[in-house]
């Protein structure tokens, strides 16, 4: 049985770095999908360099993406003003960039372990015992971290990295999107919702999100790149709005509020505190070598 990390990768070296320390002795290949635009559509150089990690080289497989998907909506004069027409683009290309993935991992065999996280999400593979696992899909509850390694968003619970076997993958977007709940054997809807599962495990103290450990500059750009450009263009949040944030360890989203309500839910009158966590809540490499990422900490 083979274990397999897949990530979809923007310009992560940091993350990237830390994620194959932690996870080198549980992985057996890690795979990179990287695309030469932006989830908003604009041309990006190719930005992983995998000769910054000479250790792990043999374990790691770089995709690199240059077409784009065929179902993009075309921007015209009527509909250039209608937001949804972008924010369904930037979901194709995301959805276009993990299920690249899919082709590459024809080359594994059905009982191996597909695991997927966006970047900034690392699994902690130490909580179980995926060789017995007999669950179809494993969903990980993770740590919430802004700016920092030890600043946490300790009010809510982040459900990002999944993972199944082979033979129960139907696609790497479709396990992204599973819902993060276990619903009862009489729930006749999940035998036709492709979200909904049944026989499913939660991971608890199942590893960490760390985003937007980046520059304040950075965190402008990626925020104007990502899949929500559009509703962060209109926050009206800028660069030194973000090294405010930063300094003062707050951001301007509420995550418990409907993602539909927008005015309320992101701006700069928002204000949601960070919290400063002891580093026993964090890997062990982490914490073994704080000292070379002690400008990540608080």
């Amino acid at each position: 049985m083979k274990v397999v990390d897949c990530i979809t990768y923007f310009d992560e070296p940091l993350l990237f770095e830390i994620r194959l320390n932690i996870l080198d002795k549980f992985v057996d290949e890690f795979v990179v999908s990287e695309a030469n635009f932006t989830h908003s559509g604009e041309q990006k150089k190719i930005n992983f360099d995998i000769s910054r990690y000479k250790k792990f080289k043999h374990k790691i497989k770089h995709l690199i993406i240059s077409e784009k998907p065929k179902d993009l909506f075309e921007i015209n004069d009527k509909n250039k003003l209608n937001n949804s027409i972008y924010r369904l683009n930037a979901a194709n290309r995301i959805q276009f960039q993990r299920n690249y993935i899919n082709e590459y991992l024809k080359k594994f065999s059905p009982n191996d372990w597909i695991i997927y996280s966006d970047s900034d999400e690392i699994p902690n593979l130490n909580k179980i015992d995926l060789q017995n696992c007999e669950k179809k899909i494993v969903i990980f509850k993770q740590l919430f971290f802004y700016y920092k390694f030890n600043l946490s968003l300790t009010s809510y619970d982040w459900f990002g990295t999944k993972a199944c076997r082979l033979k129960n993958l139907k696609s790497i977007d479709e396990l992204r999107n599973l819902k993060p709940k276990k619903y009862g054997w009489w729930r006749l809807d999940t035998l036709f919702k492709s979200d909904k599962f049944i026989n499913i495990k939660i991971v608890d103290e199942g590893g960490w999100h760390f985003t937007e450990l980046k520059t304040p500059k950075e965190i402008y750009l990626k925020h104007k790149n990502d899949e929500h450009h559009d509703e962060f263009d209109m926050t009206g949040i800028t660069e030194a709005d973000i090294i405010n944030m930063v300094k003062n360890k707050y951001i301007p989203y509420d995550h418990s509020i409907d993602k539909k309500d927008l005015k309320s839910k992101w701006g700069k009158k928002i204000k949601v505190n960070l919290t400063k966590i002891d580093d026993d809540k964090l890997p062990n490499y982490l914490i073994q070598n704080k000292s070379k990422y002690l400008t990540w900490f608080d």
